[in-house]
C-alpha cells in the first residue's frame, strides 16, 4: 500500500535538507582549495570542518527546542537566514579569521532536519509521517553525495573555490525565500512552557569541550594541557547539564524520557551510527588511494575515481533510506534496524576478508551502504514516535548531536590509530590500522543489533 504525501509541505522540506547535506558535502571536498585561497595552512585549515561542528553541537539542540515551542516554519525560517548570511561571510572572506565566522553561522544549517521533522511529524498521520522522515534522511545522504562529487570539479572549470563558495551563497538564499513563502504550513501543536537557556548553555559547553578536544587531540596531541583540561570539563558540564534538566520542570531535553526503555537504545545506536558512518567509511578514501607497491595494501586508484567508487555506495544508501518505510511497514521498524546493523557488521566483515581483492572488498563496502541508509533513516522515526509529539524536533536534534558526537570521536581515535600505527619503511598507517577500525565497527554494528531489540516493537 502507497502513502501519498501533500507535495506543498514535503517539497520545500526536502529542498532544505538537500541543501543542507549539498552545502556541508561541498565545503569538505573543498577544504583543500579553500586552504590555498586563504593562504593558511593544513592544520589551521582543519577549524573550518571542526568550527561549523561545534556551532552546530549547540544550536541544533536550541533550535530543535525552539522550533517546538515557537512553532518549526519560523525557526526554520530563522536557521536558513542565519545560513544564508554565513554563507556570504564565507564567500567574501579575505583571511580565515572572516572565514571561521562564517563557519559558526553555518551551524543552524544541521538544525533543517530536526525542523522538517518536527513538521512532518506535527502535520502528517503515523504512516505518512514515516514516509516524509524516510525522505527527509534520503534527500540528507543524496545532497551529501552531490556537494562532495561535484565542488572539487566545479572548482576546477570555474578557476577556483571562490566561486563555488558564491554559488552556495545563491543557494542558501534561494532556499532562504522559499521559506519565506506561504507554502509551508506553520506547526499546530506548540508546546507548553519556555526555553531552558541554562540547560542549553550547559549543553553546548559540554559539547564543545568534548567535540573540540577531540577534534585536536590528533593533532595536539592528547597529552597537551588544553586537549586534557578539556577532555577532563566536559563530563563534568554535560553532568551539571543533566542535573539541572532533572530539576527543571521544561527542560531543553526531556532526559527522563531519553533514558526510557523506548527510546534510549536507539539514541544508543544513533552514536554508535555516527562511529560506523564516520569512523568505519572515512579512511575509504586512503585506502583506495593507497598504492599496493608502496604501502603494501589499497587499489591506487587516481582521484576522478575514487570519486565515484565514493558515489555508488552513497547513492544506495539514499535508495534504502528512501524505501526504508515500506521495509519498516513490512518487517517492523525495530527488525528492519537489526537488519541494517546486521548488514553493517556483514559488510565489514567482507571488506576484512577481502581487502586484497578489489571486487570482494567493495562487494562488502556495497553491503555496509545498505544498512548504513536502513539505520540511518529508521532510528529518527523510531525516536519520534517514542518522544512526546510536541517535542519531536528537540528529539530529533538530541540524535543528530549524538551521530555528530560518535563521529567526531571516531574521527579523533582513528587518526590517533593511524598515527600509532605506521610502517616504518613507508611512514604509512600499516594495513593493521585499517583492520583494527573496520573490525571495531563490525563489533559495534554487532552491538547496536542486539541493543536496538530492547525497543518496543512497532
Amino acid at each position: 500500500m502507497s502513502v501519498s504525501l501533500p507535495s506543498a509541505l514535503i517539497g520545500p522540506l526536502l529542498v532544505f535538507v538537500l541543501l543542507d547535506g549539498f552545502i556541508q558535502g561541498s565545503v569538505v571536498s573543498l577544504l583543500p582549495v579553500i586552504r590555498d585561497t586563504l593562504h593558511t595552512g593544513t592544520g589551521p585549515a582543519m577549524w573550518i570542518t571542526a568550527t561549523q561542528f561545534l556551532s552546530a553541537a549547540v544550536s541544533v539542540p536550541v533550535f530543535g527546542r525552539l522550533g517546538d515551542l515557537h512553532g518549526h516554519r519560523r525557526i526554520l525560517r530563522v536557521a536558513l537566514g542565519t545560513v544564508t548570511v554565513g554563507c556570504l561571510l564565507c564567500a567574501l572572506a579575505p583571511t580565515l579569521g572572516v572565514f571561521l565566522a562564517g563557519r559558526v553561522l553555518l551551524g543552524p544549517l544541521s538544525a533543517t532536519l530536526p525542523l522538517s521533522v518536527g513538521l512532518v511529524r506535527d502535520r502528517l498521520d503515523t504512516a505518512a509521517s514515516r514516509r516524509g522522515v524516510s525522505l527527509l534522511v534520503a534527500a540528507l545522504i543524496l545532497g551529501a553525495t552531490a556537494g562532495t562529487a561535484t565542488a572539487g570539479p566545479l572548482a576546477s572549470v570555474a578557476g577556483g573555490g571562490r566561486t563555488v563558495l558564491w554559488c552556495l551563497a545563491v543557494l542558501a538564499a534561494v532556499g532562504l525565500v522559499l521559506a519565506l513563502t506561504p507554502r509551508i504550513s506553520e506547526t499546530v501543536r506548540l508546546a507548553s512552557g519556555r526555553m531552558d537557556w541554562t540547560g542549553a548553555v550547559l549543553l553546548g559547553l559540554g559539547l564543545t569541550l568534548l567535540l573540540g578536544s577531540a577534534a585536536q587531540g590528533a593533532a595536539h596531541g592528547w597529552h597537551s594541557p588544553p586537549v586534557l583540561a578539556g577532555l577532563l570539563l566536559a563530563p563534568v558540564a554535560l553532568g551539571l547539564w543533566v542535573r539541572s534538566s532533572l530539576r527543571s520542570s521544561e527542560p531543553l531535553v526531556d532526559v527522563r524520557a531519553m533514558a526510557g526503555r523506548a527510546i534510549a537504545p536507539a539514541f544508543a545506536c544513533g552514536f554508535a551510527a555516527g562511529v560506523v558512518v564516520l569512523g568505519g567509511q572515512g579512511v575509504t578514501v586512503a585506502f583506495l588511494d593507497a598504492v599496493p607497491e608502496e604501502a603494501g595494501y589499497g587499489f591506487g586508484l587516481p582521484q576522478w575515481q575514487i570519486g565515484l567508487w565514493i558515489a555508488v555506495p552513497a547513492l544506495i544508501s539514499f535508495l534504502t533510506a528512501g524505501a526504508s518505510a515500506a521495509v519498516g511497514r513490512r518487517l517492523g521498524y525495530r527488525a528492519m534496524l537489526t537488519a541494517g546493523f546486521l548488514l553493517m557488521a556483514a559488510g565489514f566483515g567482507v571488506e576484512i576478508v577481502g581487502y586484497a581483492v578489489m571486487a570482494t572488498w567493495y562487494a562488502g563496502h556495497l553491503l555496509a551502504g545498505v544498512g548504513i541508509g536502513l539505520a540511518v533513516s529508521g532510528l529518527p522515526t523510531v525516536i519520534t514516535e517514542g518522544s512526546p509529539r510536541d517535542r519531536a524536533a528537540s528529539a530529533t536534534a538530541v540524535y543528530y548531536n549524538l551521530k555528530t558526537a560518535g563521529g567526531s570521536i571516531a574521527g579523533a581515535a582513528a587518526a590517533a590509530l593511524f598515527s600509532g600505527l605506521l610502517t616504518r619503511s613507508t611512514h604509512q598507517p600499516s594495513l593493521a590500522a585499517y583492520l583494527l577500525l573496520w573490525g571495531a565497527c563490525g563489533v559495534l554494528a554487532l552491538v547496536s543489533a542486539a541493543l536496538i531489540r530492547l525497543t518496543p516493537r512497532t
